[in-house]
C-alpha cells in the first residue's frame, strides 16, 4: 500500500479507535464507582445509549456561533491529538509531530469548553469554568515539567522514538523504571487533568448542578460526553507512552491504558472532594516538587 494512503487511514481509524477504547473506560470508571459505593452500575453498553441519545434528541438548542465552536473545539483538541498518539502497528502522524505540539493539542479542549460555556449567561456555569481554568492551570505546570524531563532523558519529543528506546531495553528502560519520580508526579498530573474524584471541582453536582454542562442539551452535551472517551484515552496512552514502554501489542497495551486509570482511581475513593484553593496548593504542592526533584535526578 502506498504510504501516504496508509497514513491517511491511519489518522482516519485511529480516533475511531480512540473513541471506542474511550467508551470501554469510561463504562469501566463508572463501574468501579457503583462498586465502591455498593452499587450495581450501569449496563455495558449505557455509554454508548447515553451519547445517542443525545444527539438523537429533536430539540437542540445553540447559545451562539461562539457556543457552537467551543465544543467543536473541545471534541476536536483531543480527535487532532489521536493521531499523534502511536498505537500498536499504527504511528499516524506522530513521527512527524511531538511532545510539543500534543500537550498544547491536550490543552484545547479547556479553552474551548470556556469558550462554549462563556456564551450560555449562567452563573453555575461561569463558577465551572473558572474552577476548570484555575485547575488546569495548577496541573499543567508539573505535566509540561514532567515532559521536559522525559524529552530530556530519551533525547527526543518523538514517541515513536521513545517507545523504541524502552521496547529496546527491556523494562528496566522504561520511563518508570529509569525516572520513578517523574513518573509518579506525571500519574499525580495526569489523573488530576482527568477533572474525577476527588478532583471535580468544576462538576461538583451538590454546589453548582455540574456547572459547565447545566446549560447544554442534546447534541451539544452529547459532544462533551465524547470529549470525556477522548480524554480518558489520551491521558493513559500518553502515560503509557513517556513511562510503561508503550504497547507491544493491543492486549499489553489495554491492560496498562485501563491499569493507569484503575489504580489512581480506586485509590482516590479514600479522599474527599477538594476545594479549588486546597486542589491548587495541593498540586503546586507536590507534584510540582517530585517533578523538579525528578528533573534534577535526570538532568544529574
Amino acid at each position: 500500500m502506498n504510504p501516504t494512503l496508509a497514513t491517511i487511514l491511519e489518522v482516519i481509524f485511529m480516533p475511531i479507535v480512540a473513541f471506542i477504547i474511550g467508551l470501554m473506560m469510561v463504562l469501566m470508571m463508572r463501574k468501579m464507582a457503583a462498586r465502591i459505593q455498593r452499587r450495581i452500575g450501569p449496563p455495558f453498553f449505557q455509554p454508548l445509549f447515553d451519547i445517542v441519545k443525545l444527539y438523537s434528541k429533536q430539540t437542540q438548542i445553540s447559545h451562539g456561533l461562539i457556543h457552537d465552536i467551543g465544543i467543536i473545539m473541545a471534541v476536536g483538541g483531543y480527535v487532532a491529538a489521536e493521531a499523534l498518539l502511536p498505537v500498536p502497528g499504527m504511528d499516524g502522524i506522530a513521527a512527524k509531530g511531538g511532545l510539543v505540539t500534543l500537550a498544547y493539542l491536550t490543552m484545547v479542549p479547556s479553552l474551548g469548553l470556556a469558550l462554549g460555556v462563556g456564551q450560555c449567561a449562567n452563573p453555575n456555569g461561569s463558577i465551572g469554568i473558572s474552577r476548570a481554568l484555575t485547575s488546569m492551570l495548577a496541573y499543567d505546570i508539573p505535566f509540561i515539567i514532567v515532559i521536559f524531563g522525559v524529552a530530556y532523558h530519551f533525547s527526543s519529543t518523538n514517541l515513536v522514538d521513545i517507545i523504541a528506546q524502552q521496547q529496546a531495553g527491556g523494562f528496566s528502560a522504561w520511563g518508570i523504571s529509569e525516572m520513578p519520580i517523574l513518573g509518579i508526579a506525571g500519574l499525580f498530573a495526569m489523573y488530576a487533568s482527568l477533572g474525577k474524584h476527588p478532583f471535580e471541582i468544576y462538576i461538583a453536582p451538590a454546589e453548582i448542578a455540574t456547572g459547565p454542562m447545566v446549560e447544554m442539551g442534546g447534541k451539544f452535551l452529547g459532544g462533551l460526553f465524547v470529549m470525556q472517551s477522548f480524554q480518558l484515552y489520551t491521558a493513559s496512552v500518553l502515560y503509557v507512552t513517556l513511562f510503561l514502554g508503550g504497547g507491544e501489542n493491543w492486549i499489553t497495551f489495554l491492560i496498562k491504558c485501563f491499569a493507569v486509570l484503575a489504580v489512581p482511581f480506586s485509590l482516590a475513593y479514600l479522599f474527599p472532594r477538594y476545594r479549588t484553593d486546597d486542589l491548587v496548593r495541593l498540586v503546586w504542592k507536590w507534584p510540582v516538587m517530585l517533578s523538579l526533584v525528578g528533573i534534577a535526578f535526570v538532568m544529574n
